[in-house]
């Protein structure tokens, strides 16, 4: 680790805890400063805020009090999570405070170069896919960010030996002033989060923020099939390197005569993937290039390209039963994602979804349903995902209570071949806390079936 007198005996508040606040914290701490951490949740109900206490942390738990900003603090670790309509941020940038997220507070401490993924989707999925090859190849690579551990830990084990490897929200990089990933990587940029940014523009700009420190011997890696994704890089110095599953890019990472192609060197073929669905290829693409710009071989992506079936509750393959392949795409909590798994298989699909309802309908999903056979549903939604089904022509529909439910009743719909995927279009939280743990629930449900 670095070492750096930037906070040292400066006055920094740590607003939010969860592991990022608890990890910056703890790290400002043994870098000098005086920490003062405030989390809403009362301190009766907060471990984390009791263990910082006793390593001689000031706490305030139960609210956010405004009247903190009169205690003359110099710096602001934001928790990515808290909006900046916040009245402590609101106040705190109307002061000048500067107000930072941890990934920024890792960046000034960390002797290792990083490697940063963002994007709307598949950045969990590149950024396992990064690592995995780094890994293979013989380098000593790290992962952090929302996949792994939290970056401020991480960094602290850190070496020039090692590559962070680190998946990068729009809320995290909004808070950053000096961050510069040695590669950058934009996976793909659609409407999201508009609840927390202000506009799709301002999204776009905090995605774009990846970049705006890089300088010409850093790498942007980018969608060259987006416009959107385009256009963002003419923010950026660092020498661009496309991928594209639609033209060759020949300074970039393509699809040519059914190969997975880099700068014109042919690297495996495309039918070797376990990984399926297209979206999966520009995932795949994404990490193709990172991996060969980092020197990894041709052999070690193979290798991780054949044995990886996809990150957890992403698309990720859970068993074979008599000839029906049972895929965990819990992750899918919108109909875009959902609508990116359906379109992933060629054959017959039994569909299980359903869950929160958020005021929406699901008539986007249409066009995706074509290979859907049957559909089970569960949750909220059930109603409103049916209505769709019908209209496109499905007859094959039961309703059940929840996930655990619904695996053997799709299995009794299915035949020989079928695929049966849980991709419910929908979060989690009308039935269950988190969707990692709806997903729990289908595979445990997938093997009592064996």
């Amino acid at each position: 680790m670095k070492e750096t007198t930037k906070f040292l005996r400066k006055k920094v508040l740590v607003l939010g805890l969860a592991k990022s606040g608890v990890s910056a914290a703890s790290l400002l701490h043994k870098l000098g400063a005086f920490v003062t951490v405030n989390d809403k949740k009362p301190i009766s109900e907060n471990p984390e805020a009791q263990g910082l206490l006793e390593q001689g942390i000031k706490v305030i738990c139960g609210d956010h009090p405004i009247e903190l900003l009169d205690e003359g603090f110099q710096y602001i670790v934001k928790n990515p999570g808290i909006p900046y309509s916040n009245p402590l941020v609101k106040g705190a940038l109307e002061k000048g405070i500067p107000v930072i997220t941890e990934v920024e507070l890792a960046y000034l401490v960390s002797e290792a170069p990083f490697v940063g993924i963002t994007g709307t989707n598949g950045k969990t999925t590149t950024t396992t896919l990064i690592y995995e090859m780094l890994k293979k190849g013989g380098s000593h690579p790290l992962i952090a960010g929302n996949i792994g551990t939290v970056a401020s830990g991480v960094v602290q084990e850190a070496t020039k030996e090692n590559t962070i490897v680190i998946e990068l929200s729009s809320f995290q990089l909004m808070g950053i002033e000096e961050f510069k990933p040695q590669i950058a990587v934009i996976t793909n940029l659609y409407d999201a989060h508009l609840d927390y940014h202000s506009s799709k523009e301002e999204y776009a700009s905090a995605k774009a923020n990846i970049t705006i420190n890089q300088s010409e011997e850093d790498y942007l890696v980018f969608n060259y099939d987006q416009d959107d994704v385009v256009a963002l890089t003419r923010r950026s110095k660092a020498i661009l390197i496309p991928f594209s599953t639609e033209h060759k890019v020949e300074n970039g990472a393509y699809l040519e005569g059914g190969f997975i192609m880099f700068q014109g060197e042919p690297v495996m073929s495309v039918s070797e993937v376990a990984l399926p669905g297209k979206h999966n290829l520009e995932n795949i693409l994404a990490a193709v290039a990172v991996c060969k710009l980092k020197g990894v071989s041709n052999e070690a992506i193979h290798y991780v390209l054949t044995s990886f079936h996809g990150v957890k509750h992403r698309l990720q393959y859970v068993a074979t039963i008599q000839n029906r392949k049972f895929y965990n795409d819990s992750k899918a909590t919108n109909i875009l994602a959902a609508t990116k798994a359906l379109t992933s298989f060629d054959g017959p699909v039994i569909l299980l979804a359903g869950g929160l309802d958020r005021g929406n309908e699901f008539d986007e999903l249409k066009p995706a349903l074509k290979h859907v056979k049957a559909l089970v549903t569960f949750g909220q939604t059930a109603e409103k995902i049916e209505r769709v089904a019908k209209e496109v022509g499905i007859t094959q529909i039961k309703r059940v209570d929840n996930v655990k439910e619904a695996v053997p009743v799709a299995f009794g719909l299915s035949e020989e071949g079928d695929t049966i995927l849980l991709s419910p279009a929908c979060a989690s939280w009308d039935q269950y806390k988190t969707f990692e743990v709806r997903g729990d629930i289908f595979m445990e449900a997938v093997h009592k079936l064996k």
